[in-house]
């Protein structure tokens, strides 16, 4: 029935409890007897997940990127979703990379919830989009059952979904990394006003953290790519609406630094925005404007780091070669409204 003790947790994880209510007594107490040993055994484990990426034959990539999406197809979903498959189609892509809060307000209850056919396999429907989809978990997501979003089930109804909390992409030439960022944000612990979250697997947290950041640093000392990006739901910079999360830019960000990051990409924030760093060479891309965005709400920030901020709806694409790294932003109808570049030699330009 599973194709792997993976499989298996996902399976026993993802159940409601309604669904529990029909198992029979034994072999529910073997059931959760069993996931204890097997999850006691992987909380061991350092390194962070690997999923194989092939360039194309000239060793080229190029991806796209987008953020805070999953609506039904409201908030302009379908159109940006629309535009992806044109630009996704010149480009040629490879593959997608969601930043999270994949399915609004709340997650999704079970693998068999409506909205991920409804926000996700009936929205992104043009053939060059039917690619390997990079996912990370985004605050609302951990609203709703987690292990549902993470489970192998939902790869089973669309084969182009990944999800895990944190992992790698090893694509020869550049190295992608996902960092689980929600259970970072102290707020969702301390003030969760009305909402519920899915702490199941961080708890205790402290220690879900520091094991994080070690393997991630493990990770990016021993990639030998290229570029290196790091990919996280939560700014890190940003003069969107919830701006910087204090608790990255203390945790996570020494590290992206120590590690010479090429690119950290968020999302979280319903905008489109590149700041540069004037205190390393790392690039803080946003790309949060899966669907609804916020007109209008912008914070001040240094002029000598932003370089670009869009308050709308839209997307961004990557195309990296040996020596060249290429980043364009698009609006919701397609149309270019920023592009940026930079060599391997760290000499970089607006183009």
């Amino acid at each position: 029935m599973f194709r792997s003790i993976t499989s298996y947790i996902f399976f026993v994880q993802s159940l409601s409890m309604d669904s529990l209510r029909d198992v029979k007594p034994i072999k529910f107490i073997f059931s959760i007897f069993f996931l204890i040993i097997i999850l006691s055994a992987c909380n061991s484990m350092a390194e962070l997940p690997r999923f194989v990426q092939s360039p194309k034959p000239d060793g080229t990539l190029s991806f796209l990127v987008v953020g805070d999406w999953g609506r039904r197809g409201s908030y302009n979903q379908s159109q940006v979703a629309l535009q992806m498959g044109k630009i996704g189609k010149d480009l040629n892509i490879d593959f997608l990379i969601s930043t999270g809060d994949n399915f609004y307000d709340d997650g999704i209850i079970s693998p068999y919830d409506s909205q991920f056919q409804d926000s996700f396999t009936n929205i992104y429907t043009s053939s060059s989009l039917q690619k390997p989809w990079y996912n990370v978990l985004g605050n609302h997501d951990y609203r709703g059952n987690v292990y549902a979003q993470l489970s192998p089930i939902l790869r089973d109804l669309d084969c182009r979904w990944i999800c895990l909390r944190s992992y790698v992409v090893n694509a020869e030439i550049v190295d992608i990394f996902f960092v689980d960022t929600t259970p970072f944000v102290d707020k969702y612990f301390d003030e969760p006003k009305d909402h519920v979250y899915d702490w199941r697997g961080v708890l205790p947290r402290n220690k879900y953290l520091n094991n994080l950041l070690t393997d991630v640093d493990v990770a990016l000392q021993e990639s030998m790519a290229k570029w290196k990006i790091v990919v996280g739901h939560h700014t890190i910079k940003s003069a969107g609406h919830h701006g910087v999360t204090i608790e990255l830019e203390k945790q996570l960000l020494p590290i992206l630094e120590a590690n010479e990051v090429d690119l950290y990409i968020n999302g979280h924030d319903h905008c489109l925005e590149h700041i540069s760093s004037i205190n390393s060479g790392i690039q803080f891309m946003t790309s949060g404007g899966g669907s609804k965005a916020w007109k209008g709400d912008m914070n001040d920030w240094n002029p000598q780091e932003m370089r670009f901020y869009y308050d709308g709806q839209g997307f961004m694409s990557v195309y990296t070669s040996e020596a060249e790294l290429r980043v364009v932003f698009y609006d919701g109808f397609g149309r270019i409204l920023h592009r940026w570049s930079t060599c391997k030699k760290g000499v970089y330009s607006d183009i």
